[in-house]
């Protein structure tokens, strides 16, 4: 076959990701936290977008200088300078006469105040309580959370606790090491023959200074192991016995709630190691996290579901969560007709589609996430009514296919939006579980409708007639659902219950102590 050149038309079809399809599909697995970010983002780089505040403001389309505003009308605190110049003889003579005294020993490096600085002094203590001047309580200055104690922390705690203790410059030097290897639950993450090769210092110096951390506040921090935060806990309430020393030393034995072999590790009774099992229940295993412990971000629901009068869901936006911005026109008209240079012609050509497109991305978004939040409203009106217990199997396809919708573009609206309902906040996602056959061929049962009955049958067995994996399935199969032993224990474990052989020994543990 010889080789030539040649030219040839071919039709084909193919996507083409544009910048804009790229950036319409980032908005749309984006959270509303995110979300947030992202316009801030684009505000700053796009002088035509600007937010949508509810107020016509003139912001950057004003570009010719406008007269100013007249003067303010007297208002409070001008009548609040009338009454105190009234009522209040300021003059140096008049306060000279009442103090019995001269300017000149009060403030002898200052001239004495005249009218106008005493009327630049007077608002702002008057203000303070009558709310009227720039430093009142209706100021734009004001913040309320500067009057707020902050939280102090483990690392201030233990710090001020530091500098009452050791008096050494060379183990204050080693404490401060080590007090910035403790973690938020109290412990030392790090080995003191490392901190002692590193700073030069003997190994036994080291451990000195980590004993005297360990008498600080809370009680057992500073401690390399769960075994020694117990064990400083039990010194310092008089508690670590021998017997006790054994018991924490098998630590193992007790999370196996191996209560015949703990007895013969610790050689007590019955009655003795139920008390000292509640000892060690009543101590603190993170003394740490009492201290600064970080702030918890409640869910933001992306989507409100309430019930109307007759029985229909109404699905809403969260407003809240939606950034309001505009494309400015009349400012791009303005600078647009001055503008001379093709390179800043096209700079405002470029800025005005992104703007356009950004604006246009923004409501498609929101209606999307309402389409399909719609959607799952439909398909989960059983949940909303009787519980988690008729929770229906869902996949994506099936919400893909009932709005008009690729699997893919339902996958990324789900992912970090949340949903507020009478029952609670959920996930997207939490809607879409895998199907569990029936036993009797009928409709197939959702997998979290499954896992919550088997957290019910758990919590409902007895101390006397624990309930083993085995025995679950029968059960489920009784009320028509067809699973398998692997999948029940698959589920326990994925909601963290222990086996069957484990409750029975927490219950009659429990059973003991009461």
């Amino acid at each position: 076959m010889a080789l030539s050149q040649r030219l040839q038309l071919r039709q084909t079809q193919s996507l083409v990701m544009t910048p804009q399809l790229l950036q319409a599909i980032k908005l749309l697995q984006l959270s509303h936290l995110d979300l947030g970010a992202y316009v801030e983002g684009e505000l700053e780089r796009n002088p035509l977008l600007e937010r949508d505040t509810g107020e016509e403001t003139g912001g950057p389309s004003e570009v010719e200088a406008e007269p100013g505003p007249p003067e303010p009308a007297a208002g409070p605190r001008d009548a609040a300078d009338e009454w105190l110049a009234d009522n209040l003889d300021t003059s140096p003579a008049s306060i000279e006469a009442r103090l019995d005294t001269d300017f000149e020993n009060v403030f002898p490096d200052e001239a004495a105040p005249g009218p106008a600085r005493a009327a630049e002094e007077r608002p702002g203590a008057y203000s303070e309580w009558s709310g009227v001047g720039t430093g009142g309580r209706d100021g734009d200055d004001y913040n309320l959370e500067a009057f707020v104690a902050a939280e102090p922390t483990l690392t201030d705690h233990l710090a001020e606790q530091l500098a009452l203790t050791v008096v050494d410059p060379a183990e204050r030097m080693i404490a401060h090491y080590l007090l910035d290897m403790v973690n938020e639950a109290g412990y030392l993450a790090g080995d003191p023959a490392e901190v002692a090769d590193k700073l030069g210092c003997p190994l036994a110096k080291v451990e000195a200074v980590l004993a005297k951390l360990q008498t600080f506040n809370p009680s057992g921090v500073c401690a390399r192991t769960l075994a020694e935060c117990l064990a400083i806990q039990l010194r310092e309430r008089d508690r670590f016995d021998p017997a006790m020393q054994a018991l924490v030393a098998h630590l193992d034995l007790l999370a196996k709630r191996d209560i015949a072999g703990l007895k013969r590790k610790c050689g007590v009774s019955d009655e003795d190691i139920a008390d000292m099992i509640a000892e060690i229940r009543r101590l603190d295993p993170k003394p740490g996290l009492r201290f600064g412990s970080a702030v918890v971000q409640p869910v933001v629901p992306d989507v409100f579901v309430r019930q109307a009068p007759d029985g229909t869901f109404i699905v809403e936006l969260n407003s809240d969560t939606l950034p309001k911005v505009l494309v400015n026109q009349t400012y791009y008209a303005r600078i647009a007709g001055r503008t001379k240079k093709d390179t800043d012609k096209s700079y405002l050509s470029d800025c005005m589609q992104s703007a356009a497109w950004l604006v246009r991305a923004l409501d498609q978004r929101a209606k999307t996430i309402l389409k399909v939040a719609s959607e799952i409203v439909r398909q989960q009106d059983a949940f909303l009514i009787h519980g988690v217990e008729h929770l229906r199997p869902l996949n994506l396809k099936t919400v893909a296919d009932a709005i008009g919708m690729h699997e893919s573009t339902v996958s990324r609206v789900t992912a970090n939006k949340y949903m507020a309902t009478h029952r609670g906040t959920f996930e997207l996602k939490f809607f879409f579980t895998s199907a569990i056959a029936a036993a009797d061929g009928g409709e197939a049962h959702s997998a979290e409708a499954v896992r919550h009955r088997i957290k019910q049958m758990i919590d409902a067995e007895r101390p006397d007639d624990v309930l083993s994996d085995d025995t679950i399935v029968e059960k489920l199969r009784a009320a028509g659902i067809d699973i398998a032993r692997r999948t029940v224990a698959k589920y326990r474990e994925a909601m963290r219950i222990p086996s069957s052989v484990q409750r029975r020994r927490d219950k009659q543990m429990k059973a003991a102590v009461v």
